[in-house]
């Protein structure tokens, strides 16, 4: 067990959870950074960024890498590891799944989510022999192939025209007739002669033998199958929150989203959240970022009231 007491200790080394050591730091608090992957979050599966105000076009790795210089320049602690539970009290306690346990004043959860599963025959046997959710880290192993992917939002499309570069043919599969994503994302997909829509089907099972080799689609209205070949699938149908290790605290949602005010404070005091793992309307790096520097600024409040 480490003694040290941190003033602040932030779960998660997203937008969110780097913004706000960023204004922790700045203000002068001992803070730490737990992130149980790499840092930037979902920044390091996106292929390109065009609303991060400032840069024109950029790419998720290449602003996840400049965030996190700037924390370094800060010396922001930072310390790898996956947080198992949380423990509240005057002096709050995070066990990570290694066993080692963090003192800290206040907390921060800027865990983010993750891609959900299709749930359907043959997605586990074949993840990394076909399937993937990271167009960004696997779309060059699809150089001349076909490829699918399933989803109809903004992700879901961004990840195709992404794919596109490498593949001979995408496909896009969507259980509506119409998209969700934003006009312009819409327009680049209709005029992308290497992009096939297919309206109105869902996968229902993923075959093939040492690899995948095809993906059986089912219509959502008349319920006739189709055999669809595809060298690789990338699942884009939504996100989840991840909040497993604070399902006793009684902060989350349904959904398991966590429930946080305009301040981004929990029901219990000294612990907030902040990014896309909070019940929010938007879920954006630049919102993201907003967030952060919100719950710290309310953190340096809640521990002047406290001292």
């Amino acid at each position: 067990m480490n003694n040290k007491i941190y003033d602040l200790i932030i779960i998660g080394a997203g937008p969110a959870g780097m913004s706000a050591a960023i204004y922790a730091k700045r203000a002068s608090l001992e803070v730490m950074i737990i992130e149980a992957v790499s840092p930037g979050g979902k920044m390091i599966k996106t292929a390109e960024i065009e609303n991060w105000p400032g840069l024109k076009q950029t790419t998720g790795p290449e602003l996840a890498f400049s965030m996190f210089d700037h924390i370094n320049s800060l010396a922001v602690e930072y310390q790898a590891g996956h947080v198992s539970r949380i423990e509240d009290g005057e002096i709050k306690k995070i066990i990570t799944d290694d066993h080692q346990t963090y003192l800290t004043k206040s907390i921060i959860i800027a865990t983010g989510t993750v891609e959900r599963k299709l749930g359907i025959p043959g997605e586990e046997k074949f993840a990394g022999k076909g399937v993937s959710y990271c167009a960004v880290c696997d779309g060059a192993l699809f150089k001349n192939k076909v490829v699918t992917v399933i989803g109809g939002g903004n992700s879901a499309l961004e990840e195709a025209i992404y794919l596109a570069k490498f593949a001979s043919q995408v496909n896009i599969v969507i259980r509506r007739d119409v998209f969700r994503a934003d006009a312009l994302v819409q327009e680049d997909i209709q005029n992308n002669s290497k992009i096939n829509i297919i309206l109105k089907h869902i996968p229902i099972e993923i075959q093939g033998d040492t690899v995948l080799k095809n993906i059986i689609l089912e219509n959502v209205d008349t319920k006739e199958r189709q055999s669809l070949m595809s060298d690789g699938l990338f699942p884009f149908i939504g996100l989840d929150p991840i909040t497993n290790f604070v399902q006793d605290l009684g902060i989350t949602n349904q959904q398991g989203y966590i429930n946080v005010d305009a301040n981004m404070r929990t029901a219990i005091p000294g612990l907030y959240a902040a990014g896309d793992v909070i019940d929010k309307g938007l879920r954006q790096i630049v919102t993201a970022s907003s967030d952060g520097a919100i719950a710290a600024q309310q953190v340096i409040k809640y521990l002047d009231d406290n001292k």
